[in-house]
């Protein structure tokens, strides 16, 4: 996987709602209406994260969901990232 150029993720991310890119990931914030429903899109999203074998850095405290993406063996973001993101989107739009 090629790694991005900073511009080309800032463009990129116009079509990701909440996405920022910062210190060489993206990432976002999300919160739910309690732990249970947190849980529930972690769970859905770590599926999804098997089967592209591509896996976030992310932590969780009661209903907030913090989700970094980079891809480590590039050195930062790739197209890979940008597919993954693009799922959990999806899988948030679907709740």
């Amino acid at each position: 996987m090629e790694k991005l150029q900073p511009a080309d993720i800032e463009k990129r991310l116009q079509s990701l709602d909440g996405w920022e890119f910062n210190d060489n990931a993206i990432e976002t914030s999300l919160e739910f209406k309690n732990f249970k429903e947190a849980f529930t899109v972690m769970t859905r999203i770590a599926f999804e994260c098997e089967a592209q074998n591509h896996h976030p850095d992310w932590s969780n405290v009661y209903n907030s969901l913090h989700i970094r993406l980079n891809t480590h063996d590039a050195g930062g973001v790739t197209e890979k990232d940008f597919t993954l993101a693009k799922a959990i989107e999806n899988i948030i739009e679907s709740e």
